[in-house]
């Protein structure tokens, strides 16, 4: 019986969000099969965890002590949004360890985190994105330069947050600088970008025992100017499974994640959000940690498909090695 760690909390505001991932992914794994265990690691903490009590986590080996007995483990299942679970961090970690993970490794995951490099190095491979301009901390910012660039209305978002923390739709150039100044509350570099008028539609994928596994395309519907966390998280939208799309449009999406999914040597469960404009889906980023909770696409979208979620985790899990 393997015995995996499910590791939840994080750096980042997406900590909430990581330990309701967490709890789905603890109950769905089939328990007769592994031995789940809940692990949290953030500024505060490396901790396992149960009914029974706390048991800190010796960063060496990454194992704990109860009952005077030593307890390691077989895998590590990393539900942990934004740093250190989805930019390459506890990759590298457990890459030293030997212990298996359900992400990309360390070099790919630092890649996707950040959604600027990101971006620019899909171009390379005929993924069209929204024009960009990055701003890193102490660059001066020339607000006509930026505008000249990408255009108004645009986003202001942190290049290595997620959740939608730290993001503003930007209408006006006096709206800008502090926009930017928010968006560095959240992130260590930003993104201007410019914004595609569009349907937002976004494409679960994981590795099954088969292979890539495209799952059905989630149209997100929501009354805020964009998919903030409200819309995500506080059900201020409305996701529609499998999306209403042209046959043609739907192969091309799901191609399209196929192909970006191949092209990053990704693993486990991603999902790619796309803006749909002219008939043309332009790359928002990668998610390589996607959420799993009640309120995350992620189910829906396997539901849709008949994959159960405990199917789903057991796929990611034998297919990580």
């Amino acid at each position: 019986m393997k015995k995996i760690a499910v590791i939840e909390g994080g750096y980042s505001n997406e900590k909430v969000v990581s330990i309701k991932s967490a709890k789905t992914v603890f109950d769905n794994l089939d328990h007769t099969k592994y031995h789940p265990t809940r692990v949290v690691i953030d500024e505060n903490e490396w901790t396992a965890y149960d009914n029974d009590g706390r048991y800190p986590i010796d960063k060496n080996d990454f194992s704990f002590i109860k009952n005077s007995t030593k307890h390691s483990f077989d895998y590590a299942f990393i539900v942990i949004h934004g740093t250190p679970g989805e930019d390459g961090k506890l990759q590298g970690y457990f890459d030293m360890l030997g212990i298996p993970y359900n992400t990309p490794n360390a070099a790919i995951t630092a890649l996707t985190f950040q959604k600027f490099h990101c971006n620019q190095f899909l171009k390379n491979f005929g993924v069209n994105v929204a024009e960009a301009v990055l701003i890193k901390k102490g660059d001066v910012i020339n607000e006509d330069t930026i505008i000249k660039n990408v255009g108004l209305p645009c986003f202001v978002k942190p290049t290595d947050g997620g959740s939608s923390f730290g993001i503003t739709k930007v209408m006006a150039k006096d709206e800008l600088t502090n926009a930017i100044k928010h968006a560095f509350e959240h992130g260590s570099q930003v993104i201007v970008e410019a914004f595609i008028e569009g349907r937002e539609v976004t494409n679960g994928v994981f590795l099954s025992s088969n292979g890539i596994k495209v799952l059905p395309i989630t149209e997100i519907i929501t009354e805020n100017d964009f998919f903030d966390y409200g819309a995500k998280y506080h059900g201020e939208s409305n996701e529609v499974t499998p999306a209403d799309l042209p046959e043609d449009m739907t192969g091309k999406i799901k191609s399209l994640t196929r192909h970006i999914y191949d092209v990053l040597g990704l693993k486990g469960i991603a999902r790619a959000d796309y803006i749909l404009k002219d008939k043309i889906p332009y790359l928002i980023e990668i998610n390589t940690v996607p959420g799993q909770s009640a309120e995350s696409i992620i189910p829906q979208m396997a539901a849709i498909e008949g994959i159960g979620m405990e199917e789903l985790f057991d796929q990611v899990v034998e297919n990580s090695f």
